[in-house]
């Protein structure tokens, strides 16, 4: 899983069943958890997902889920503003 992550491209089904490519902006590893910042291919102005990495990321057995608790989704969704930020000062 973590591999197809780095690779750039992830497809999301929604509830209704509908699929939806997405980009990997990054992937980041934060308190022992890996979390990633994707960008819908169909919609790119879109807010990027933010989103959990669960379950053994070196194998085939991860999956993606929200993030329910508000003071961690806070917590990447700063973490990922500063590594997007270091980024861009350095282009």
């Amino acid at each position: 899983m973590l591999d197809d992550l780095l690779q750039g491209y992830v497809l999301l089904t929604d509830e209704a069943g509908q699929e939806e490519e997405y980009q990997v902006l990054r992937v980041l590893e934060m308190e022992g958890l890996h979390y990633v910042l994707l960008r819908s291919e169909a919609q790119p102005l879109e807010e990027p997902l933010i989103l959990r990495v669960e379950g053994d990321v070196e194998g085939d057995e991860a999956t993606l889920s929200g993030i329910d608790d508000d003071d961690e989704w806070e917590r990447v969704a700063e973490a990922f503003d500063t590594l997007m930020f270091e980024l861009d000062d350095q282009s």
